[in-house]
């Protein structure tokens, strides 16, 4: 793999530096692909709760990159025994594992018919991206070995387990930073102490025993930035809107083929096939805020109220309920004032499992110890705090968001 004619260096609050020595990787950083991950909010709607939540998944895959980076030059094993193409793929997979996201991170999700995955792999596996080109003139087969990590499919599990496990490179990575840029507690742990415990056996990455508790705080960490931060009611209701007015354009453009030529960058996904690459390299967040502007002043009465509330910040408000009543309760309020239930009034359930144990289906999703007798057990046996959580009642919230009042 050829290097950089020198070693690049990037300030990061989280690793302090990231690394870049290979010119592949280098390559990739300033792709077109990757650049426009700069204009995509790693936090979503979370930046409506958390005023410094501007960080973006440019900066949140760097970091991936990093770790990714650390592991395989740290970690004696993963050092001595893959081979350096082997390093470079998975490195790579680290830092391109969500070229595929589109605006508003997950809640776009709700409005795509792709999932982030899906797209990244086709960005990456495409002849047309800028990516695939880099990939493909570095290595012929360099494309096809990094989509197979972010797919889980490849060979050697301990690569799939760096990106895509549940104690991987891109976890640790968002709950560190997240937690940054939050300004929240919740989400911080001793990466370092992880990094220093990880060790490779039958081809797995595992954790020496005596590092079980600095993983516990990491599954902790994970469970409170759900509930306190990924989840939170307010990032919600701003994710929410978002879904209804794609669901009011998707509505017109069915009925009316014709409409969207104002806001022609959403067209693309009002369709019934899927949208290409190209439409999503051009659907950024400062494209879709520019449509929600020129939606303010749309003849329909709905796209304008709903793109103003976006616009604005005038969310809809929310109730935890209990019981079907509440709920007609609520929708017979929302008519009364004029609104379209299906727009403006949403039942949302929520829960998070903070460690889903071994399944027997893909070992590469669990989190193994290593034993000091040199066996390897799943860490739900290992760790009694893991056991206990796991065991729990899943927790649960109900809520109905809707506009309390008319604007």
């Amino acid at each position: 793999m050829k290097k950089t004619e020198e070693r690049k260096v990037l300030r990061d609050p989280i690793h302090g530096y990231i690394h870049v020595d290979l010119q592949v990787i280098w390559d990739c950083i300033n792709a077109k692909e990757m650049q426009r991950l700069k204009r995509i909010h790693q936090l979503g709607g979370d930046y409506q709760v958390y005023h410094t939540a501007e960080h973006s998944r440019f900066a949140h895959s760097l970091g991936v990159y990093e770790i990714v980076r650390r592991m395989v030059n740290e970690v004696q094993a993963l050092h001595d025994t893959l081979s350096e193409y082997e390093k470079t793929t998975v490195m790579l997979a680290g830092l391109l594992h969500d070229i595929g996201h589109g605006p508003f991170s997950h809640a776009f999700e709700n409005i795509s018919q792709l999932r982030h995955e899906e797209y990244t792999v086709k960005i990456i596996m495409e002849e047309s991206s800028e990516v695939h080109q880099i990939l493909e003139n570095c290595h012929p087969h360099l494309s096809e070995d990094v989509a197979s990590i972010i797919q889980y499919r490849h060979p050697k599990e301990c690569l799939n387990q760096m990106v895509s496990g549940q104690l991987d490179a891109d976890r640790m990575d968002y709950l560190l930073r997240d937690a940054y840029f939050t300004g929240t507690n919740y989400g911080k742990f001793d990466l370092e102490r992880i990094l220093r415990t990880i060790r490779v056996k039958d081809g797995k990455i595992v954790v020496k025993e005596s590092g079980i508790h600095s993983v516990e705080d990491y599954i902790m960490a994970r469970y409170h930035m759900y509930w306190q931060v990924y989840l939170h009611p307010v990032a919600r209701s701003y994710e929410i809107l978002l879904t209804s007015i794609f669901k009011r354009m998707k509505e017109l453009y069915r009925k009316h083929l014709d409409f969207g030529k104002e806001v022609s960058m959403f067209v693309p996904f009002l369709k019934e096939e899927v949208a290409s690459i190209q439409d999503l390299f051009l659907l950024d967040e400062g494209a879709a805020l520019y449509g929600f502007s020129c939606l303010r002043n749309s003849e329909d009465e709905i796209l304008r109220d709903l793109s103003r509330r976006i616009l604005d910040r005038k969310l809809f408000e929310y109730e935890t309920i209990h019981d079907e009543k509440e709920i007609e309760d609520i929708r017979k309020r929302v008519q009364d004032m004029g609104y379209d239930p299906s727009y403006y009034m949403h039942r949302d359930i929520v829960f998070q499992k903070p460690y889903a144990p071994y399944s027997g289906k893909n070992t590469a999703h669990a989190v193994w110890v290593l034993k000091e007798d040199g066996n390897i057990s799943e860490l739900e046996e290992a760790s009694e705090i893991v056991h206990a959580l796991t065991k729990a009642d899943l927790k649960e919230e109900q809520k109905v968001y809707y506009p309390k009042e008319k604007l």
